[in-house]
């Protein structure tokens, strides 16, 4: 089953990841931004799965053991060290991670530690060997138990030092006639270099995954495997952000718009079968609570969001047609969606890196998605949208008091 509109609840990796393995939002965990140590004091999704007798394996990237200001030098780092195993997130089984992934490789060649804490160097495409680690788990996995993998790719991230996305070699070529998205051709920014890579990590991860599914047939495990694709946020490849009031920040994600929220979500095996197309708008801040359910878990409101299986079944009745985000880091921001309206607000004057919430919030955009769904005309000023701006003002007005227990005031743009 494929989910056509699902979404982050938090576009920005740490914040995401936190909340994937919580169930909780940024605002309460407190990792609201990158460098912030995943709070020990919570019940994660490895503590649940362990206990109901799953074995876990986890590969890839983490980048929630180190603390510090954004990508400078952390207080705590464990940026290209061993992650402890007190800051692994309750994950006690086959590990093979490193926190920060783009610290410790490039597009090419690196290096992860596994749960000993030796240091494992890889050679070659990168998103391959983080495949080809999460395949050796065949070979040691218990068999008398099922089992729980995250394989944590960095594609399609573009590599921060290098402010670029690194396709496998040939990508520039291979996809030199991209056909755009229309929200990026309508917009200034680096696509142009960056689209045919960004393309070659994709098809890349494709390719991964299509190694993946013959491997569980060849261990004579993929009938009663269920996998998850999906991810923490998108990419507007430097079109957005560029408002006044962010006064020319240069970023990539960290917006309410969809190039940024929306994300792959499909979900096969098990019950999600049918080839179906799931219409219905989803957050990815449903999947700890899902994972859990499909291992006979049930968390009630230990954990935000839904059982996705519920919304592929058709069993919404009562359920708002609308997705929340939180938006952190560069600014603080907030934003509800439904199937036709966008509606965003940021924080005035309020550093994104060095808070979570705000008190008051300002209008940031409006669009009317059933005529605009590319997002490029801001109805916000447009007195002929004002009551269902308003309309929308109260809906994330109760997102906000649900989901932080805070009550903040909303003016007009500021």
């Amino acid at each position: 089953m494929k989910f056509d509109r699902a979404f982050s609840p938090q576009p920005v990796c740490g914040p995401c990841r936190a909340l994937f393995q919580t169930g909780k939002y940024p605002t309460e965990t407190g990792c609201f931004r990158n460098n912030i140590i995943l709070p020990k004091n919570v019940k994660t999704l490895a503590n649940y799965i362990e206990e109901a007798g799953y074995e876990t394996a986890y590969i890839g990237k983490w980048h929630l053991a180190s603390d510090g200001e954004l990508e400078k030098p952390p207080a705590v780092n464990h940026t290209v060290t061993a992650i402890p195993r007190e800051l692994r997130g309750g994950y006690t089984g086959f590990w093979r991670t490193a926190d920060v992934l783009e610290f410790t490789s490039h597009g090419y060649d690196g290096y992860v530690f596994d749960e000993n804490d030796n240091r494992i160097d890889f050679k070659g495409y990168r998103a391959d060997c983080i495949t080809d680690l999460a395949l050796d788990f065949f070979r040691v996995r218990d068999k008398t138990k099922p089992f729980f993998m995250t394989i944590s790719h960095i594609e399609p991230h573009h590599q921060n030092d290098r402010k670029h996305y690194e396709g496998p070699e040939g990508s520039k070529e291979k996809y030199k006639d991209y056909v755009l998205p229309a929200d990026l051709a309508a917009l200034d920014g680096d696509y142009r270099m960056e689209y045919p890579d960004y393309l070659g990590c994709c098809a890349n991860l494709d390719e991964n995954l299509g190694r993946l599914i013959q491997r569980l047939k060849a261990e004579g495990l993929y009938e009663n495997t269920v996998i998850l694709f999906a991810s923490d946020h998108g990419s507007h490849f430097r079109t957005r952000n560029r408002d006044s009031h962010l006064k020319g920040y240069d970023d990539y994600k960290r917006s309410c718009h969809d190039a940024c929220l929306r994300v792959p979500l499909v979900i096969a095996g098990g019950p999600f079968k049918g080839g179906k197309a799931v219409e219905e708008l989803v957050s990815t801040e449903s999947l700890p609570k899902t994972i859990l359910a499909l291992a006979g878990v049930d968390v009630g409101n230990a954990m935000v969001g839904e059982n996705l299986l519920d919304v592929a079944l058709g069993k919404t009745d009562n359920r708002p047609n609308e997705i929340y985000a939180q938006i952190s880091e560069s600014r603080v921001g907030r934003t509800v969606r439904t199937a036709d309206y966008k509606y965003a607000v940021y924080a005035p004057g309020v550093n994104g890196g060095a808070a979570a919430s705000a008190d008051l919030y300002a209008d940031d955009f409006l669009y009317d998605l059933s005529v605009d769904p590319h997002e490029l005309n801001n109805l916000i000023k447009d007195e002929n949208y004002r009551e269902i701006k308003l309309i929308l003002r109260e809906k994330l007005l109760r997102r906000i008091k649900e989901t932080e227990g805070e009550e903040p005031e909303i003016v007009d743009e500021a």
